[in-house]
C-alpha cells in the first residue's frame, strides 16, 4: 500500500463539516472517499484527516492522507481527484509518504483565521467567509484580551465538546488581532484546538472589544474554566484552517 498525503482547500459553506457521516454524503471526507474508491475500484478508501473542521468552516491549507494500491504517479492521482471533485474543493499538492506518516497523529500545529465584519456598511462579496457583526470593535482592548490565551493552559472553558478522559490541555503560541479596513482578523497558532475552542474563544474576544468584559476577565475564565462564563460561540463561516504544521 502506498501512502500519499494531500493539502486540499474548500468552501465550508455547503458542507456538513469535515468527517463522514451515515445521515448524508454531503462531507468532504465522505466525497473523497468515494472518489478514490472509484479511482481503485475498491468499496471503500478511508481518508485520514488532520483534524474536522465544522460545517460551513473553509480551509485554504487542510492536510488529509490515504494508502491505495496504484500504478498511478502522484500527479495523475491529483489529476483525477481535481477532475471529479465539485468547484468548491480542490487539491492544491500531493506526494508520496512512508508508510508511517498520519496527517493528524503527526501534525505539530494549526493556523487558523477568524474574519470579523465590524462595520454597518453590507458585506456583498465576502458575505459567505465573514462574521457580519456591524458593530465597531475596540481592537486594543482585543489584543490586550487575547495574550491571556497564549501559553500551555486548561481550555475547558472554551470547547462545546461534553466531558471526556481527553486533556482539554493545548498549548497556544500567538494570537494576533488586527484591523484591516471593514475587517478584524484573527489568527490563530497552536499545537492543536478543541471543539469548536477557536469560535468560542473568538466570542469571547468579541465581547471584549465591544466593552461587555474586561481583557483581565480572560485569566479567570480559564482558571474557572466553565463554558457558561465564557463568550458566545461566533458563526463556523468566519473561521477557515490555514496551515498544518508538520
Amino acid at each position: 500500500m502506498r501512502n500519499f498525503k494531500i493539502i486540499l482547500q474548500y468552501e465550508g459553506t455547503r458542507y456538513q463539516g469535515w468527517q463522514r457521516q451515515d445521515s448524508t454524503e454531503n462531507t468532504i471526507q465522505g466525497k473523497l472517499e468515494r472518489l478514490l474508491g472509484k479511482m481503485t475500484g475498491k468499496d471503500s478508501v478511508q481518508v485520514d484527516g488532520s483534524g474536522r473542521t465544522d460545517a460551513g468552516v473553509h480551509a485554504r491549507g487542510q492536510t488529509a492522507n490515504f494508502k491505495i494500491d496504484t500504478e498511478m504517479s502522484a500527479g495523475e492521482i491529483m489529476d483525477y481527484i481535481n477532475q471529479y471533485l465539485p468547484d468548491d474543493i480542490g487539491v492544491i499538492s500531493i506526494e508520496e509518504m512512508d508508510g508511517r506518516f498520519h496527517s493528524r497523529l503527526n501534525a505539530k500545529g494549526k493556523t487558523y483565521v477568524y474574519r470579523i465584519w465590524d462595520s454597518a456598511l453590507p458585506c456583498v462579496f465576502e458575505r459567505r467567509y465573514v462574521y457580519e457583526l456591524g458593530k465597531t470593535l475596540d481592537v486594543e482592548k482585543m489584543k490586550a484580551a487575547a495574550q491571556y490565551f497564549v501559553g500551555r493552559h486548561d481550555f475547558k472553558a472554551f470547547t462545546s465538546a461534553k466531558k471526556s478522559r481527553k486533556s482539554t490541555v493545548r498549548t497556544i503560541e500567538s494570537v494576533e488581532v488586527e484591523r484591516r479596513g471593514c475587517e478584524v482578523v484573527i489568527t490563530y497558532n497552536g499545537d492543536g484546538f478543541l471543539y469548536h475552542m477557536a469560535r468560542i474563544i473568538t466570542g469571547t474576544l468579541i465581547e471584549t472589544g465591544l466593552g461587555e468584559r474586561e481583557p483581565k476577565d480572560m485569566a479567570w475564565l480559564i482558571e474557572n474554566g466553565a463554558r457558561d462564563d465564557a463568550g458566545m460561540l461566533v458563526p463556523a463561516k468566519g473561521l477557515c484552517l490555514m496551515e498544518v504544521r508538520y
